[in-house]
Formats: C-alpha cells, structure tokens, sequence
C-alpha cells in the first residue's frame, strides 16, 4: 500500500506531503489547478523521464519520495528486494528520485538503484492506470497480455516454456544456415582452415614469447647507446682520477684520521663507509654488465625475424599469443565438423525437428490455456461491463491462429465487442469511444485485481465522457476494487468522489510573487462543500449542499450495503 508521497520543487508544488489511507482515496480540484502533477510524480519516482522545464523556478533540484507498506506476507516483493541486495527497514519500502537538469539519482530504501530495478520493485508495488493505458485497448497486442494476464501462473510458465522453445529452435535453425555450403565452398573452407591451423602450429607458440623477445630485441638495437653510457658511468662512479670512487677514497682517510677524537664523528665515518661499500658493489656490477654485453649479428637476425613471425600471426588471429592459440583451437573444432559436414548436418536438422516439435507442443498447451480462459474471461468480463451500465454488450474474445509463430506462440487474440442491441461484434477500434475504453478497462483492471497481489492501483481520466447513472455504476465499481486493494483515483465527477474513503483536493493558490498547487485532506463538513463545486453550483447555498449532502448519503449506503 502506498502510504505516503512527498514532492518538493516539481512544477507548481513547493514542497507538500500526502498520507494515503486504505479504501478509496480520492483527489479532486478546480481545471488547472495541477491533478496531473500527482500521477506525474509517481511516474518520476518510477523511472519517468525528468524534464528540466518540470523543475520550480529558481529551484535547482526536485525531489520525489513514494513510501510503501511491505508486510511480511509480501513474499515476493521481499524476495525481489533480497535479489537487489536492498535492505528493508520497519517493513516498508521508500523510493525517492532527486533530479537536476541532466541528471538524477534513484533510490529504494537508500540503496542507489537503476530505473530498470525501479520497475521491477514498482510492478510489484502499484498500477498506474491513465488515458494512455486505456488506449492500448485498441491494439491487439494489448488483447493477449491481458488474456494471459486473466489466466495465471500457469499461463505464464507455458509462455516461459513457448518462449525458451522458441529460442532453441531459432537457434538451431542459424546453425544450420551459418553453416550450410556447396561442396566448393566446403573445400575452400576446408583448405583454408587446415592451412591456418597448420600456420599457427609450426609457430610453437609460447604464451609471453613475445614479451622477452621484443625486451631482447629493445636491448640488442640499443646496445651501441647502452655500452657508451655504461663507460661514462664508469669513469664517473670509478676509481680514476676524477672518478666518484677516488674523490670517495679520499674522503675516507680524512675522517678516519679524525674519528678517535668523537664519537659523533666515528658514526659519519662508518655512514661514508657503507656508502663506500655500495659505490663498490655498483661498479662491480657495472664492469659484470659490461663484460657480458655482447654483441652477436645472427642471434640479432634470429630475433627480429622470430618477432616478426609472431607479429604476423597476431595480425592475422588475435592481439596476444594466447588469442592466437585460442583461435588454433576453434579452427580445429571446426575442421573436426566439416571433416563429416553431412553427418553434421543431419544431427543439426534432426535436433531442429526434435526442437520443432517441442515448440509445437508448447505452443498448442498455450493455445489451449488461453482458449480456456478466454471462455472464462468472457463471462467475468460480461458480467463488470453490465456493472458499468453496459446494459446490452456482448463480448467475444477470440483466439486465432497465426501464420507464424513467435516467442509467445501461433495465437493472435482480439476483443470483439457490441454494446447496442442487435449490433454484431466488432473490433474494439472500430466501436467504442473515449468513454467506453475507459469503463472497458476499469472492468478489465476489477476481474484482473482479483486475482493479483498488487496491493495499490492508480486511476486517473477514468471518467473521461461519462455521467449521470453511468458515472455512478463507475464508482461503484471502484468501491468495489477498494474492497481489495487501495484505490487512488483522479476525478471530476461528483458521484465518483461522493464514494471517497478519503476525500483531497488539489489546490492552486497565486501571490504576487509566485502560484503554488497543495494537496490536502478534507474533513468533516469540507467534502460536503468540494461535492458542491463538483455539482457545479456558483454559490455553496442549502440547496447545493443539501444535494451534497444526498449523494454523500447514496455513497454511505451503497459501501454500507456492499459490506453487508
């Protein structure tokens, strides 16, 4: 359940925060007054792209905070937050997106998240239901979702099934066109492939080979500059006149000569004697390096021309000699097939119908669970229609079959509907309006919410061409599904709010300097009062309210005689 949204600097809002309650929530306010900033909010919150012109002037960022209720029971929520490794505190579940122009940050329960592990938690959490949603009715695609939806658990694992089957014999069936050729192309592949693996074998290639050689090679080319600079590093460090080794010698006998006289004096004495000893270990190990510094013309050639052969092969098969290796090797995995392409052959064609058949069978088991729920559907469905004054429709669902098949299998389905009185059943494009689509899917959104854990359901333009009797059969309707889950609905019509639970209004107030939207919970005699501009009175006199005061009453009845 959602119980809280707090947004700060997000259009016309300053900063506000709404409690929800269970049961019907219900927001209303005047034309303009920013309804739509609460389902804009939420949106953000789950992932929504922010614009910059949403941000308050003179704000530099906006902040969006939806908290949830996560009680134990929840097992699958609180299993897909332990998958996410989000921490879970005082069961509930709090996701916030702070957002500046060209950027923001998501979060669940403090945890950094992606928009993609937004909606995971979020399709757990709540269903936001606007005029967008309604409108997909009109394609079929929108038909099967909601029929496989209607069918459960085991329609969807069926469709798991369909899908894996249908990936398995997709990629069989590359396979097989990857490697289908002629006997000329096999030859040429075949002589090819022997002779690369056969280039890359008579190498005897030695992973890191090519390191010490192209480190031998560095010195060898070098070796000029390397036998000058070690000279006069000699004569420098060395004991000749002039040399640091001669000037050291010297320094020595001085404080030798002196370092009975102080014992300060006898520890610089033994300092320059270790430095002494160091400087003669360094031009021992100078003269070594020189002495085995050699200059040899073939084991030159040798190497350059070996660094130039593994050079090739890298060029040719990989950038390091274990990619060249690598590539041996599936060069032998392949000669191994074409060695016998038509027995090759024949097991990828065989395992193709094996798979080919396995996806049939799905595919029918799919068929035959969605005809099944159709037939229930239908019936259910029928019967939520009636309830929103769809006094003579007539439902068909069909399942047909394709021509084709696809990871959802060979069904297409599509709502066929009738909603005057001796009229044939046709497409849902073809026949309802606006106002029918909307009431067509809040009957969806009641049988589907039986059968679902989603405990939050957002509506918003669900009254969208509707009133009078039909305006009231809608919020009965939503009554209905608040029995069950909570209910945030948006409206403007004053037989859907009279059935609020909880009644807020959307306010929009103007200063000289600045307008800002709240949000706010009614109480006691001021529900009366907002069921009386929703009336559409220009003045709040007895009469008004006493209407007011009627339907509130018709509302109280009808939830009291649901409960009974």
């Amino acid at each position: 359940m959602l119980l809280s949204l707090h947004v700060k600097n997000l259009a016309l809002i300053e900063e506000t925060e709404v409690e929800f309650g269970e049961g019907l929530n219900i927001l209303t306010g005047e034309t303009g007054a920013g309804k739509s900033i609460l389902i804009g909010s939420v949106n953000l919150a789950l992932g929504a792209r922010f614009d910059k012109d949403m941000l308050r002037q003179g704000a530099e960022s906006a902040l969006v905070e939806l908290m949830f209720s996560c009680p134990p029971e929840d097992r699958a929520l609180r299993e897909k937050l332990q998958e996410l490794e989000i921490p879970l505190e005082e069961d509930t579940v709090l996701i916030s997106r702070r957002m500046q122009p060209g950027k923001s940050v998501l979060r669940v329960n403090g945890e950094t998240v992606s928009a993609r592990q937004v909606r995971e938690v979020a399709e757990l959490l709540i269903d936001i239901h606007g005029q967008h949603e309604h409108q997909s009715l009109l394609h079929k695609k929108k038909h099967m979702e909601i029929l496989d939806a209607y069918a459960g658990q085991k329609a969807q694992k069926t469709l798991a099934l369909v899908a894996q089957r249908y990936r398995e014999a997709g990629k069989l069936r590359q396979e097989i066109e990857d490697n289908r050729l002629d006997q000329e192309s096999l030859t040429r592949e075949r002589d090819l492939l022997a002779f690369e693996q056969q280039e890359i074998r008579e190498a005897h290639l030695i992973p890191g080979e090519d390191a010490a050689l192209e480190e031998s090679y560095r010195r060898m080319v070098n070796g000029k500059k390397i036998t000058q600079a070690l000279g006069e590093a000699e004569q420098y460090a060395g004991d000749e006149e002039g040399g640091a080794g001669n000037a050291l010698s010297r320094a020595l006998r001085c404080m030798h000569g002196i370092a009975e006289y102080d014992k300060q004096l006898e520890q610089l004495a033994q300092q320059l004697t270790q430095i002494d000893d160091l400087l003669n270990d360094y031009n021992r190990d100078v003269a070594l390096y020189r002495e085995e510094l050699t200059w040899d013309e073939e084991e030159f050639r040798q190497t350059e021309e070996r660094l130039n052969r593994l050079n090739r092969l890298k060029d040719k098969y990989g950038s390091t000699l274990e990619q060249v290796l690598q590539a041996c090797e599936e060069k032998s995995r392949r000669l191994e097939k074409l060695a016998d392409y038509d027995l090759y052959m024949q097991r990828l064609e065989e395992q193709l119908a094996e798979a080919e058949a396995a996806l049939e069978q799905a595919c029918g088991e799919m068929t035959r669970i969605r005809r099944d729920s159709a037939a229930k559907l239908t019936k259910v469905l029928t019967r939520a229609l009636q309830g929103l004054n769809f006094l003579a429709v007539q439902l068909q669902i069909e399942v047909r079959d394709r021509q084709s098949v696809s990871a959802k299998g060979w069904d297409e389905v599509e709502f066929l509907i009738s909603t005057n009185p001796g009229e044939a059943v046709k497409p849902l494009a073809q026949v309802a309006s606006g106002g029918e689509l909307s009431r067509i899917m809040l009957a969806i959104k009641t049988v589907l919410a039986s059968q679902d854990d989603i405990d939050t359901l957002i509506f918003d333009e669900i009254d969208a061409g509707i009133s009078g009797k039909t305006a009231w059969k809608v919020s009965e309707q939503l009554d209905s599904v608040a029995h069950a889950h909570q209910v945030i609905c948006i409206t403007h019509l004053p037989q859907i709010a009279a059935m609020a639970d909880r009644h807020y209004v959307i306010e929009k107030t103007a200063s000289r300097d600045s307008t800002v939207t709240d949000i706010r919970l009614l109480k006691g005699d001021e529900t009366l009062q907002e069921l009386g501009r929703l009336l559409g009175s220009d003045g709040m006199t007895d009469a008004v309210l006493g209407n007011a005061r009627e339907m509130r009453q018709q509302a109280l009845k009808h939830k009291t005689d649901g409960a009974d």
